[in-house]
């Protein structure tokens, strides 16, 4: 099976960074993704017909079959009952798992309109959670016969042992995080230095 374009970047370019920047010697303790899991709820409320078209789209986003999620309580003000399903996700690790996130990088998240950056906010411990609002971004899905938008949850974990190490895995693999406002006045900063420079060398 072909190595995906995904994990060779990884292998021949992003461990090599981390080293440096991190000063890591032993190969095995360079951060790297663990799984993604893709988490997908909807009501307690919804027909079969729903739940069927639910876990449809997400086997085709993630080319894997999603395991039902089930309450855990009952819950009578949401007219939740324990062991009712309310949603589904999928697991995915090794070459899966690198072939949805290129997808995920490289066509979707730049699909969506007014697209300026992913918020860079980590859960303390290395790990990443991005919510979709409209499935349709992923180019599996068709537009014509979709008959409700699916949002979902896009959980990423990795073996980081901080956020910092977390945010420059996924930023050397492509991931379009949004610029603090301090790193766009640097980076306008450094453009403005630049042009000076070019001008003056005319």
């Amino acid at each position: 099976m072909e190595t995906p374009i995904l994990k060779k970047q990884y292998n021949e370019f992003v461990v090599p960074e981390l080293k440096k920047k991190f000063n890591i010697t032993n190969a095995h303790c360079v951060p790297a993704i663990k799984k993604v899991v893709v988490n997908s709820g909807f009501s307690a409320s919804s027909d079969k017909n729903h739940i069927k078209y639910v876990n449809e789209e997400i086997v085709k986003i993630t080319g894997q079959q999603p395991v039902t999620t089930k309450a855990k309580l009952s819950i009578s003000n949401f007219k939740l009952r324990e062991g009712q399903a309310i949603g589904c996700k999928v697991t995915l690790r090794g070459n899966v798992m690198y072939d949805f996130l290129a997808r995920l990088i490289h066509i979707a998240l730049p699909c969506i309109r007014d697209f300026r950056g992913i918020p860079a906010k980590f859960d303390g411990n290395g790990n990443y959670t991005l919510g979709v609002a409209d499935h349709s971004i992923f180019p599996e899905v068709s537009v014509e016969g979709n008959t409700a938008t699916i949002g979902m949850d896009v959980c990423i974990n990795t073996s980081a042992e901080t956020d910092e190490e977390a945010k420059e895995l996924l930023s050397l693999l492509g991931m379009p995080f949004r610029k603090s406002s301090s790193e766009t006045e640097a980076s306008e900063n450094t453009e403005t230095k630049e042009e000076a420079a070019a001008v003056a060398s005319e």
